[in-house]
């Protein structure tokens, strides 16, 4: 009932993030220990959940059965199909709700979202300088007096 309804009752306690179910919460709270208990055989990745470690090992199969027809660019998961079409779609539902920009991916959402809170979660080992950009991070790693 509540897939119709929208309600969301269970807060997480960290991030305040609200889900419909608590089951949906527990799997979610995971993701503040930073455990990793699900590791990949192949390449020894690890993740929060069974469910994502599933997903990446389809990536080592070379299997890819799921197929763009605008494109024809192939894919291991049907959700990386339906991502990727949005780009040809030009869908953009998920939106900043400080400033209304709208994005295809949620992870772009999320990243945008660093200019608002001004969190830099890239730290340099180095020089202990901080970013909000994985790509400012590694361009930083080039010129980073410390490395010399």
């Amino acid at each position: 009932m509540r897939t119709h309804t929208g309600e969301k009752p269970f807060s997480c306690k960290e991030c305040k993030k609200s889900f419909r179910y608590v089951s949906t919460l527990k799997t979610h709270t995971k993701t503040h220990t930073g455990k990793r208990p699900f590791s990949c055989k192949e390449c020894k990745q690890s993740f929060h959940h069974v469910s994502t470690l599933n997903k990446h090992t389809k990536t080592h199969t070379g299997k890819r059965p799921f197929s763009c027809e605008d494109c024809k660019k192939n894919f291991s998961c049907i959700s990386h199909l339906k991502t990727h079409m949005r780009t040809h779609t030009g869908e953009k539902p998920f939106s900043c709700k400080e400033c209304k920009k709208s994005f295809n991916q949620i992870s772009s959402l999320k990243t945008h979202m660093r200019t608002h809170t001004g969190e830099k979660p890239f730290s340099c080992k180095e020089c202990n300088k901080s970013f909000s950009h994985v790509s400012s991070l590694k361009k930083h790693f080039r010129t980073c007096k410390t490395f010399s």
